[in-house]
C-alpha cells in the first residue's frame, strides 16, 4: 500500500510540515511516519485518519486516502438533493431568505451555484444567457466579459481579491478543478491591482452599489457533500447601498 504513504507525503509537504514535525502532532515516531511514507510499513485505519487530522485533509480526500490503503471510507457522501439532506439543505434555503433584501447563495466546492435567494437576480441582469444555465460557476459568472464584469466598477481589484482566494482555496484542498478555474479566470481580461486595497475589506462595487461578502459553512460536518458546501453573502458596505436595498 504504498500509494496511500506517498498520498501523505504529499500532504504533508502541501502543509508546509516536516516529518518531526508531523509525528510529534500525531504522536507517532519520526520513524514510523518515515516507513508509512516511504511504503515501509503499512498504516492502520486510526493512523491514517489521525495523520489526515493533524494534516487537516478535507473529508473527501481523507476518504482517498483510505481507499489508498485498502480500507472503507469513513465519511458518508451523501445525494445534494436526495432524502438524507433534505431538512439541512431546508434550513439552509431559510438562511439564504433570512438574508434578503441581501444577496446571498449557496454554492458547492468547485464554486457551483446550488441555491440562491432573489436579491441575488439583479446582480446578475445583463449577463449572457449561456453564463446562467445551470450548472451556474459564480466565480466565472462574476469576472467574465459576458457577465458581471462590465459593471463591476473596481474590477481590476475585486479580481485580484477572487483569483488570490481561489489560489489559496486550490492549494489548501490540492483540488486539479479549481486549479483549471483559477487558470480560466486569470486569462480573463480586467488587470490586476498593483496596491494593497485600502479600507478593512475588499468591497464588491456593482453600479452604484457597494458590498462585502461574508462566507459560512457548517460547524461540524459528517458528511462529505455537506462539508464542501458554503453560504456567500454579501451585505450593504455603505448607507446608501442599505437604503437601496431595503427600498426595493
Amino acid at each position: 500500500m504504498a500509494e496511500v504513504g506517498r498520498l501523505l507525503r504529499e500532504w504533508r509537504t502541501t502543509r508546509r510540515m516536516s516529518q518531526l514535525e508531523l509525528s510529534a502532532e500525531a504522536g507517532v515516531s519520526a520513524r514510523h511516519l518515515s516507513f508509512v511514507e516511504t511504503g515501509r510499513s503499512r498504516p492502520t485505519r486510526e493512523m491514517i485518519l489521525r495523520l489526515a487530522g493533524r494534516l487537516g485533509v478535507p473529508l473527501r480526500q481523507q476518504n482517498e486516502l483510505l481507499l489508498a490503503g485498502g480500507f472503507a471510507p469513513a465519511h458518508p457522501e451523501s445525494a445534494l438533493h436526495g432524502p438524507p439532506l433534505a431538512a439541512v439543505l431546508g434550513a439552509l434555503r431559510d438562511v439564504l431568505a433570512g438574508h434578503a433584501p441581501y444577496p446571498a447563495l449557496l454554492v458547492d466546492r468547485h464554486w457551483t451555484m446550488v441555491d440562491a435567494n432573489d436579491a441575488v437576480a439583479p446582480l446578475t441582469e445583463g449577463c449572457a444567457a449561456w453564463l446562467l444555465e445551470p450548472p451556474v460557476n459564480v466565480l466565472r459568472l462574476s469576472l467574465h466579459p459576458d457577465g458581471m464584469a462590465p459593471r463591476i466598477r473596481n474590477l481590476a481589484e475585486w479580481r485580484t481579491h477572487v483569483l488570490h482566494r481561489l489560489d489559496q482555496q486550490a492549494t489548501h484542498l490540492a483540488d486539479p478543478v479549481l486549479r483549471e478555474l483559477h487558470a480560466e479566470l486569470a486569462g480573463y481580461p480586467g488587470g490586476a491591482s498593483a496596491t494593497a486595497p485600502s479600507g478593512l475589506v475588499v468591497p464588491l462595487r456593482i453600479d452604484d452599489l457597494s458590498f462585502f461578502s461574508v462566507t459560512a459553512v457548517l460547524g461540524t460536518p459528517l458528511d462529505v457533500t455537506l462539508a464542501e458546501l458554503a453560504i456567500e453573502s454579501f451585505l450593504p458596505a455603505d448607507e446608501f447601498t442599505a437604503t437601496r436595498l431595503h427600498a426595493r
